[in-house]
Order: structure tokens, then C-alpha cells, then sequence
């Protein structure tokens, strides 16, 4: 029945819109007039298409500006798009309705990160010890419930941005595909990628020096989006809850932390632009703390600290020095 209805709209679109490209995509390159189409699901892959594509490319983004990308529900219209894509950017378990849409009806064009870069396991079984979730602490049924959760999210846990070097060997595996969806573009595509892994390399740098020397190297955050960024930079990630952001934390959960706070004397309690703050408020209310925003770059909103992916890793990375007091 899914896929008939998938059909049933990609057959209602094309009837009644057409499929002459009309619709600019998200860098405001119409299909009808570009040398590629690239469809994405979540901002840092938008970038990444935006960037090597240039005003050649076509990059249609599914998810709205400021919206949830993991609760994304496709329209008729995005369902044409993502049938008529060279190429369909993501990262399976993301958003199930994009890897709904690719199973459908974009296999051929599908480009999945999880095949590109080593993605680390959604229940943390790389974990080297520097994260902790304090999930379930005393609660069996709820720590099974968060591990449910996880799994909605497929396998991998998909913030793999957060780290710049994953970015960067991402890059140079868009630019090839790109280059072989569209042999003319090849050595521009493979240009603007070297390009963009030089900037990802500076950030990189400036995120080493920054956070080589902290009074504290804990973290904490609302959901454990950040596991890529502490773990690459040897710090400590204390999560209320797990991956996914619509798992609420139980009291007990609410209570560990503000303990591990108090304790550690920890000073900062980080929130996200598309997360409410309830429970970071709550924390601070009994620690002490204050509340920032750390931005695990789903998206770009007005809270965020920046309004693309350089200034935004920026931003996180001047709210992390301040936090755990680096020199």
C-alpha cells in the first residue's frame, strides 16, 4: 500500500505540476536549468552539494528551514524531486521517509553517507569511555525504551558532521560521484572539494588549538548528538538522554545529571536550536549553571550561532571555550 501510494503521487505531481523543473532548488538553481539536481534531507549535506555543485547544480532541500529533520514527512512534490534526482544525498536511518522515497523510487541515484565514511554504531559501541549517557540509571524499563528509540535512527548515529574530517572525506567522495553523474563538471567538482576540505581542515585547527587546554572537559547536552566533535577532541559528553531527540528523560534521569553537575562543578548546561530548553532549564535551576546553545547542525534557525556550517562550527566552538574555561 506504501509504495502504491508512492506511486500514486509521483503519477498526481507530474500530472498536475509537470515535470518541466520549475521549482528552484534550495541555492536557488532551477533543475530546468542546471547541469546536475542533487536532493538532500538535512543542512551540513545541503552545504556540502551547495559548495562543490555551484551555481551548475540544482540542490533541492526536503527538510524547511528551522523544522525537525528527523520528523520529516515528504510531499507529493518532494517525492517527484527525489524520483527525478541525479543524485539523492543521505544518511540512511535519518529520516525514514527519505529512505522510504530512495527504496522506492531512487535506488539507482542514491548516495548514502553510511558508504562513504566509517559512521559510529547509535548505541555507542565505539564508545572509548570519554561518553556517558546516564540513561536508565535505575530503570531498567526506561533504559529499553531509550535503546528503542536509538534504533529508530537505524544503525549508525548520523551526526558524523560534527566531525570536520568525516566532512571532508565526504566531500571528496560527493565531488566524484557528482563528477561521474555529470563528466563535464568532473575536474570543478573535484576543485570546489579540495576547497572545501582546506576550510574543514582550518576549522579543524582552530577547534585543536582552542580545546587543548581546558579547565573542564565535560559536556553537557540535552541528547548525545556530539559524540563525533567530543570524541575527536578528547572531551567528555554527558547526555540527559540518547540519539534520538524525542526520547524524554525520566526524573531520574533529570536528577543523575544535576548530580554530576554539582559534583564536577560544571558550569554549563547546553541546549539546541531545535530542542526545547525545559530540561537544560531545569538542570540550571538545580545547579547553578547556566544554559547555552551548542548546535548539532540539523539546521540553521535564528538560535543558531552562525548561518552556514563554517560559522556555525564556529560558534560551537567559541561556546565550548568559554564553557569549560580553555585559555
Amino acid at each position: 500500500m506504501r509504495a502504491a501510494a508512492l506511486g500514486t503521487a509521483i503519477a498526481m505531481i507530474m500530472t498536475g505540476c509537470g515535470s518541466d523543473g520549475e521549482t528552484a532548488g534550495g541555492n536557488g538553481v532551477s533543475p530546468a536549468d542546471a547541469d546536475l539536481t542533487v536532493v538532500t534531507g538535512v543542512y551540513p549535506l545541503e552545504w556540502l552539494a551547495q559548495e562543490i555543485g555551484g551555481d551548475s547544480t540544482a540542490v533541492v532541500q526536503l527538510t524547511e528551514p528551522g523544522a525537525e529533520p528527523h520528523d520529516l514527512e515528504l510531499s507529493g512534490r518532494q517525492i517527484a524531486e527525489t524520483s527525478e534526482a541525479d543524485i539523492v544525498f543521505y544518511v540512511e536511518g535519518l529520516q525514514p521517509a527519505v529512505d522510504e522515497a530512495v527504496a522506492q523510487e531512487a535506488e539507482e541515484a542514491s548516495l548514502d553517507v553510511a558508504d562513504l565514511v566509517s559512521l559510529r554504531p547509535a548505541d555507542g559501541g565505539e564508545d572509548d569511555g570519554h561518553e556517558h549517557d546516564h540513561e536508565g540509571d535505575g530503570h531498567e524499563g526506561e533504559d529499553d525504551h531509550a535503546h528503542e528509540e536509538d534504533h529508530d535512527h537505524g544503525p549508525h548515529d548520523p551526526h558524523f558532521w560534527l566531525d570536520v574530517d568525516l566532512m571532508a572525506e565526504t566531500a571528496q567522495a560527493l565531488a566524484e560521484r557528482m563528477g561521474e553523474a555529470h563528466p563535464e563538471g568532473a575536474d570543478t567538482y573535484r576543485q570546489e572539494a579540495e576547497r572545501v576540505t582546506d576550510e574543514l581542515a582550518a576549522i579543524g585547527e582552530e577547534y585543536e588549538e582552542g580545546l587543548s587546554s581546558c579547565e573542564h572537559r565535560e559536556v553537557v547536552v540535552g541528547h548525545t548528538a556530539f559524540s563525533y566533535l567530543t570524541d575527536h577532541y578528547d572531551l567528555e559528553q554527558l547526555g540527559v538522554s540518547g540519539v534520538d531527540p524525542e526520547t524524554e528523560p525520566s526524573p531520574a534521569q533529570i536528577a543523575a545529571i544535576a548530580d554530576v553537575v554539582n559534583e564536577r562543578d560544571i558550569s554549563t548546561i547546553f541546549t539546541e536550536p531545535l530542542m526545547p530548553a525545559e530540561t537544560a532549564d531545569t538542570i540550571a535551576a538545580e545547579t547553578d549553571a547556566r544554559v547555552e546553545v551548542l548546535d548539532p547542525l540539523e539546521g540553521v534557525t535564528d538560535q543558531s550561532p552562525g548561518d552556514d556550517y563554517p560559522s556555525i562550527m564556529r560558534g560551537n566552538l567559541e561556546a565550548l571555550t568559554t564553557a569549560l574555561s580553555c585559555e
